[in-house]
C-alpha cells in the first residue's frame, strides 16, 4: 500500500479528528497492555516506511526540536569541528523542561532537499524518531499521539493498529 504525504496543516486535522478515537484505545492499552502490541507495532511500522518517503515530508525537522543528550552535542559538534560549547552557544536553548533542544526551527541542519547536513551524527531523538518501533511500545502512546499531528508515518500507524483487534 503507497501511504501518501499529506501537507501538515491536512495531516494536523486529520489526526485531531482520530485523536478522540486513539485515546480511547490508548487509555484501554495504558491499563492492560496487549501481550503482542510491540510486534504488531513493528510490523506495522515495517509496512509504513517501506512505502513512505520520508524526504518527501520533514515536518519533523520543519516544525519540532528533539530533545540534544550531551554525547548527541558532542557528536554533532565533532562532525562540524567544533567544541561542544560553542556549539551549544550557537545552536541551542534550554527548553522549559530544562532539555537542551535547538534554538530555531526549522532544525539549522536541515538542508533545502530535506535532507541532514550531519545525517551519520544526528541526535539519537532524530535515529529514533517517531518511536513507533521500539519495544515497550505502550510507554510512548502519549508521545506517539502528539507525534501523529506532526508525522504522516506515525499518523498510518496508528490507524492501522487502531483496526487490528488487539
Amino acid at each position: 500500500m503507497k501511504y501518501p504525504i499529506p501537507d501538515p496543516a491536512t495531516l494536523k486535522l486529520m489526526a485531531e479528528k482520530a485523536m478522540p478515537l486513539n485515546r480511547q484505545l490508548f487509555k484501554r492499552w495504558k491499563k492492560k497492555p496487549p501481550r503482542q502490541l510491540d510486534e504488531v507495532v513493528k510490523e506495522i511500522h515495517d509496512e509504513v516506511f517501506e512505502s513512505l518517503d520520508c524526504l518527501a515530508c520533514a515536518n519533523c525537522c520543519k516544525s519540532i526540536s528533539p530533545a540534544l543528550y550531551y554525547k548527541d552535542i558532542e557528536r554533532m559538534a565533532a562532525a562540524l569541528r567544533m567544541k561542544p560549547s560553542d556549539f551549544m552557544a550557537k545552536y541551542t536553548r534550554e527548553d522549559e523542561e530544562g532539555d537542551f533542544v535547538f534554538r530555531l526551527t526549522p532544525c539549522p541542519f536541515l538542508m533545502s532537499d530535506n535532507y541532514c547536513q550531519v545525517y551519520e551524527s544526528r541526535p539519537k531523538a532524530c535515529r529514533e524518531y517517531p518511536h513507533t518501533d521500539r519495544t515497550r511500545f505502550y510507554q510512548i502512546l502519549d508521545l506517539t499521539l502528539k507525534n501523529t499531528t506532526v508525522c504522516p508515518a506515525a499518523y498510518y500507524v496508528v490507524e492501522k493498529l487502531r483496526g487490528t483487534n488487539i
